[in-house]
């Protein structure tokens, strides 16, 4: 009787949960339960994300659009989830974004994160760029404009990669690798420059507008089935992110309030990484976006450049920020 009554049991449920998987959306919540007005946007704890955090500071009950912020723990990690439908859209490094759309995976930028804002940190006994041969030097990824600073100052000064031993390290853990000795150096995104300098452990070896002016670095992408599906939500987002951008420009006070919400670090290290970057003006033109892939192509980190009319969409603009702009 037991054996007859489990077996009933087990045949009720199967479809039941067949019926709920199938309601599920890709990152298992209930589409009938999300909000129709909910942009899920991936995000690292970074400075480069600022104009993200200020959109949601600045988001009221009735606005166009809700965003919900999911912080990750890496790149790869963001990757994964912006390329399968877990969240909707992400800010991630731009070359991880275009090096996504040359292997076929339907990744579409809508906007930059910010310009400028990238130092490279040296350890106090390397004084110029050549003391660094022989040397360990940190980026957080291969496919990061991170890589292309550093060849580009070791280009200036007649060196490769080939002259020292690059490794990707864990953005948290380059301060305390330089402290430590394990590095001699480091570029990285904000605020974990400006932490080896106030801990009095580095210092500026040059600076993104010095080698590359008017630098991009991450951008506001989009899961392209997303972007098909709900296009005019889409839109809403990017126009309120993009106010958000200029709100920080136009209200420096409120980046230190705003990011202090998000990032775990002090007053003094946040405010001299913003004496580094930019946040307006963050439409993606067709000339910041050649300059960027020939820098890819020349390092050999894309062979075939994605055509920018593929990767940036720029129908999710504001007029006065298009393509012509």
């Amino acid at each position: 009787m037991k054996h007859h009554l489990a077996r009933w049991l087990t045949l009720l449920l199967v479809p039941v949960l067949l019926i709920t998987a199938g309601c599920s959306g890709p990152s298992g919540q209930p589409e009938a339960a999300r909000p129709t007005r909910t942009v899920r946007i991936a995000y690292l704890p970074i400075t480069h994300a600022l104009p993200l955090f200020q959109e949601k500071e600045m988001e009221t009950a009735d606005g166009p659009v809700h965003v919900e912020l999911i912080r990750y723990g890496s790149w790869p990690e963001l990757m994964d989830a912006l390329n399968t439908g877990k969240v909707d859209s992400a800010s991630v490094l731009i070359e991880l974004a275009v090096k996504a759309r040359e292997q076929g995976i339907d990744i579409r930028a809508a906007a930059l994160g910010h310009r400028d804002g990238n130092v490279i940190i040296a350890g106090k006994d390397i004084a110029t760029p050549e003391d660094l041969k022989g040397k360990i030097f940190a980026i957080p990824h291969k496919q990061s404009s991170h890589k292309l600073l550093l060849d580009q100052m070791l280009q200036e000064h007649g060196m490769t990669e080939k002259d020292l031993t690059v490794v990707e390290m864990s953005p948290p853990e380059m301060p305390a690798g330089l402290a430590q000795g394990q590095i001699a150096g480091y570029c990285v995104a904000e605020p974990f420059g400006a932490k080896a300098i106030l801990n009095g452990n580095g210092h500026v070896l040059t600076r993104s507008d010095e080698l590359w002016p008017d630098s991009v670095c991450c951008a506001l992408v989009f899961n392209g089935q997303f972007l098909d599906n709900h296009h005019d939500l889409a839109k809403a987002m990017v126009h309120e992110y993009l106010a958000a951008g200029r709100y920080l420009t136009a209200h420096p006070e409120s980046q230190l309030a705003t990011a202090q919400k998000y990032l775990k670090a002090k007053g003094p290290v946040l405010d001299l990484s913003f004496q580094w970057i930019s946040y307006d003006d963050l439409a993606l033109k067709p000339k910041a976006y050649q300059d960027l892939t020939q820098r890819m192509v020349d390092t050999g980190l894309i062979k075939t450049v994605p055509p920018y009319a593929e990767f940036v969409d720029t129908s999710l603009l504001d007029d006065s920020q298009g393509e012509r702009s």
